[in-house]
């Protein structure tokens, strides 16, 4: 799999090419299915908070960019579905957009519905992640992030990569995220670790990772 964790959305023209690079082809001919499921379980989700992401109203670029078909995969819905169903669904589509909001919550349903299973049989699919939809693919979130408490407690994620996300680093909406939090967060992480900023992503290609951005981050490197 293909990966773009971003902190805010396809925000600035260096992350929308390598989106493109990532794609292989314009935006206009491929197909993407939207998973707004993280969006339902922050402690201050509502339920329009789904809706404009799943409608390109929120002020994250992801589903409004003019994508051939967008479908929504709402993963609570998955494990009352025949199985071979909706895994064809996710194996033809393009690219899959994953909103924010809950990132154990998220990684609960990935789990739960089967999805976690096939993302790394997913060789061509470009998975795109959107704050928690980034973090959740990490080994762990941190204890700072923990809202939503999965059944087995814990701050585990599902670990497609191998390092972790401070995800909003500086943001005038996140007051908490500064830099010096970033550092005890990392300290906690005791592993591999980038902060980053709004205008930032991480491009993950056959296990070579690469920042792209436009603005702010820092990595933390526990070896260092």
């Amino acid at each position: 799999m293909k990966l773009l964790l971003t902190d805010s959305g396809i925000k600035n023209k260096s992350i929308q090419d390598a989106l493109l690079d990532l794609l292989g082809k314009p935006i206009a001919e491929a197909d993407a299915l939207v998973i707004p499921t993280a969006g339902y379980g922050a402690p201050d989700a509502d339920p329009g908070g789904p809706w404009r992401f799943i409608s390109g109203q929120s002020q994250h670029p992801m589903t409004g960019l003019g994508w051939r078909s967008v479908g929504v995969l709402e993963l609570t819905a998955l494990p009352s579905i025949d199985r071979a169903h909706w895994v064809s669904w996710v194996q033809e589509t393009d690219v899959l957009l994953v909103n924010g909001g809950d990132a154990l919550y998220l990684c609960h349903w990935m789990r739960e519905s089967g999805l976690a299973d096939l993302l790394p049989s997913l060789s061509d699919t470009v998975y795109v992640g959107l704050s928690a939809g980034s973090m959740v693919v990490t080994p762990r979130i941190g204890d700072d992030f923990v809202g939503w408490k999965p059944p087995a407690g814990g701050d585990s994620a599902l670990g497609l990569v191998d390092f972790s996300i401070f995800p909003h680093l500086d943001h005038p909406a996140c007051p908490e995220n500064t830099t010096a939090a970033a550092e005890r967060w990392a300290a906690q992480i005791a592993g591999p670790a980038y902060a980053i900023d709004d205008q930032t992503a991480i491009k993950v290609t056959d296990g070579a990772v690469e920042v792209i951005s436009e603005g702010h981050w820092k990595v933390f490197d526990s070896a260092s």
